[in-house]
């Protein structure tokens, strides 16, 4: 599945209740990093659309091991999956010692009022899936601007939206992540604001309501990363990495991540850090790399 499609128009599987996340492991002892290194400042996860796409999905985990990682995010790969599919992926990734950390398989459309009922019954359904897989937390896309009303309502229906959602997902563990979209990827996504993302958190003001901090989404659409998150790490529920131009892995672009990171240990950011890129060579081996650094900016 293309995440470039899924933010314009993917169609959700269903779901519904939760488990807690499991603390993401250390890498192998086989890492530099590791040797005689202070425990791990984050939790690290992949993207699985990024990689490894042409792989059965019990032979991508064992690729996101292999490259040192023990957690996994979706994007409704299990959309058509049997029941079986569920158990078999299940066995495989508890057998590698992999969490399913995030899922985002819902249909964009918080922003749309009239979409309101759509929208929860399609979070009751995914939540159903994900206490199936044992995930934890949900993306949820505001979906493209409505232009027949105005940003303030659309900005009102996100708010309202995310308040009816953290009803369902109240007391059960699950987190729900907004995220926003630059608009060089979709052009008719409405909310591409940072800003106003962290605005609809703080109005919603609630615990398991918080916001997914695509540094790669955010540079596209204004940058100031660093003051951003310094301001509203409190309001942050995951961040996700990819370097801009191009999506590839941290260094090959604009951002310094290096400082990102360093200033993700200060605050004491404890979510997942997740690899979210388009590895420019052999994807273990640069999936590898980008922890290992992470790892050096977080300890130094």
């Amino acid at each position: 599945m293309n995440r470039r499609d899924f933010s314009k128009t993917v169609a959700g599987a269903t779901l519904s209740g939760a488990a807690l996340a499991l603390e993401s492991l250390a890498a192998p002892s086989t890492s530099a990093v590791d040797e005689g290194a202070a425990p791990p400042a984050f939790k690290f996860s992949v993207m699985l659309w990024t990689v490894f796409q042409k792989l059965p999905f019990e032979h991508r985990l064992e690729k996101v091991r292999e490259a040192g990682y023990h957690a996994v995010e979706l994007v409704g790969e299990y959309a058509k999956w049997s029941e079986e599919d569920f158990r078999q992926a299940n066995r495989k990734r508890r057998e590698l010692g992999i969490t399913i950390d995030t899922t985002a398989g819902l249909k964009p459309r918080l922003a749309d009022p009239r979409a309101r009922e759509a929208f929860l019954a399609d979070v009751r359904n995914e939540l159903m899936i994900m206490e199936k897989i044992e995930c934890p937390a949900l993306i949820i896309l505001s979906g493209n601007v409505i232009p027949d009303l105005s940003p303030q309502a659309q900005h009102e229906s996100c708010v309202e939206g995310l308040k009816r959602a953290a009803e369902l997902v109240e007391g059960k563990g699950v987190t729900l992540l907004l995220e926003n979209i630059d608009l060089e990827e979709n052009p008719q996504y409405y909310l591409w604001s940072v800003a106003e993302s962290f605005k609809i958190i703080e109005e919603v003001n609630h615990p398991q309501v918080k916001f997914l901090y695509d540094f790669y989404h955010a540079q596209i659409s204004g940058g100031n990363l660093i003051a951003h998150l310094q301001k509203h790490v409190d309001k942050v529920g995951l961040v996700h990495i990819a370097d801009v131009p191009g999506r590839h892995e941290p260094g090959t672009g604009e951002i310094n991540y290096v400082n990102i990171y360093r200033k993700l240990a200060e605050l004491k950011y404890s979510p997942y850090v997740t690899m979210e890129f388009f590895p420019t060579g052999d994807p273990v081996k640069a999936l590898a790399a980008a922890r290992e650094e992470a790892l050096r900016a977080a300890q130094a």
